[in-house]
């Protein structure tokens, strides 16, 4: 009850501000709202080649992408800073063009002028679980709050997708219809066919940490747990995969920033913590074996083809509290572990399955072609002839 009244006031805020500033002129202007970063900052790249006008970027407090190399106006998107978000909405209720990553709730009441497209760019390439109105937890909400789902939903013109599987899914989970999807791939998997980056980021990452000239790099990056920062743990076994992989292995940990472990001093050459790293995808590029469970990392690093294993100790508490469908399970592109014995012995054996991962990369990175970004503008100009109007395709930025 508490909780609905405080959305309802903080909708009713928006609403009146949105209002009040869809009376000032339209501009030439995208406006990009980001809670996770890499979708927007190669859609932004992509923007400014075309010379698409003006670039305004929103960003949320879980945001820790910089977008300092963007032309781009970059404003802090949070009740905290009321001044600043006061200016967003401005931003959104004058833009052409507005694109979201995420969940947003005030979508609710932006009732955006009929010219103005509104795109989701979603924040992962699959889903391994039940989300929008197929979650099963949406039934357990309010009517109020069930309406306000579908509201937010029904403002998206698109939603970009990678694959005819997420396509499906999208269309049930946000109740939208096949004409409301753009198959331009996932703006931030370019990332994995830019030769030149990945050759300097490769470099880069090298020159940070010689020893992996050495030997193999395993990246251990867990799904984040509601209790994790209560109760920190890691269930690996590091002294045993240091006795038994420690020669030929170094073990990069990435964990949830607010949980800090010294493991790094007691294995000296073997663990180093590769929490800070604001985005996984360079990691990516240097890891031989990639353990994870239940995140979404596996559904881009499977366009590096190579293995994955699925640590997943705590499958049946994680499917109760959280839930994993079935057919995603059926589908891992890699065996699935349960504890460091079983984990070792994969890699001993080398019993990856790696005609999983290409398979299971087919299905998802379908339309992820390194040209994602550029397709999406491309289909957005063609899509909104107001804009298309202003819109001057190049090499370079003239703004």
């Amino acid at each position: 009850m508490v909780r609905e009244l405080a959305i309802s006031l903080y909708l009713a805020f928006f609403k009146t501000l949105f209002i009040c500033f869809k009376l000032f002129p339209q501009k030439n202007k995208t406006t990009l709202v980001s809670s996770f970063g890499d979708n927007v900052l190669y859609t932004a790249k992509s923007l400014e080649k075309w010379n698409a006008g003006e670039i305004v970027i929103l960003k949320t407090s879980s945001c820790r992408e910089e977008f300092t190399d963007l032309d781009a106006e970059i404003v802090p998107f949070a009740m905290t800073n009321i001044s600043a978000f006061v200016k967003g909405i401005y931003h959104l209720a004058t833009s052409r063009v507005v694109m979201v990553d995420n969940y947003f709730g005030f979508l609710a009441v932006t009732d955006f002028k009929p010219n103005v497209t509104c795109i989701q760019l979603w924040h992962a390439a699959g889903a391994m679980k039940k989300f929008g109105l197929t979650d099963p937890s949406v039934q357990t909400r309010s009517p109020r709050a069930q309406e306000r789902f579908k509201q937010v939903y029904s403002r998206f013109t698109y939603v970009t997708v990678g694959s005819e599987k997420m396509a499906s899914i999208f269309q049930e989970s946000f109740g939208i219809s096949n004409a409301n999807i753009l198959r331009t791939g996932m703006p931030r998997t370019d990332f994995f066919f830019d030769n030149s980056q990945i050759e300097q980021i490769e470099k880069e990452i090298t020159e940070q940490y010689p020893i992996i000239k050495k030997r193999k790099v395993i990246l251990y990056a867990p799904t984040y747990r509601d209790d994790e920062l209560a109760k920190p743990k890691i269930e690996l076994d590091i002294e045993r995969l240091y006795r038994e992989l420690g020669q030929e292995y170094v073990l990069f940990l990435r964990l949830h920033p607010a949980v800090t472990w010294d493991l790094a001093n007691y294995y000296p050459n073997f663990v180093i913590d590769v929490t800070h790293y604001k985005n996984i995808n360079p990691l990516l590029l240097v890891t031989d074996i990639l353990i994870t469970d239940y995140s979404s990392i596996p559904f881009e690093y499977s366009l590096l083809n190579r293995p994955i294993i699925f640590f997943t100790y705590d499958l049946e508490d994680y499917q109760r509290k959280r839930g994993v469908s079935d057919e995603y399970l059926e589908s891992l592109p890699g065996p699935m572990v349960r504890d460091t014995k079983s984990l070792i012995k994969v890699i001993k054996k080398s019993d990856f399955q790696l005609e999983k991962v290409q398979a299971f990369s087919k299905q998802w990175n379908q339309y992820s072609n390194g040209h994602a970004s550029e397709q999406l503008v491309q289909a957005m100009y063609m899509s909104n002839p107001a804009v298309a109007a202003t819109a001057n395709p190049s090499t370079q930025t003239t703004r």
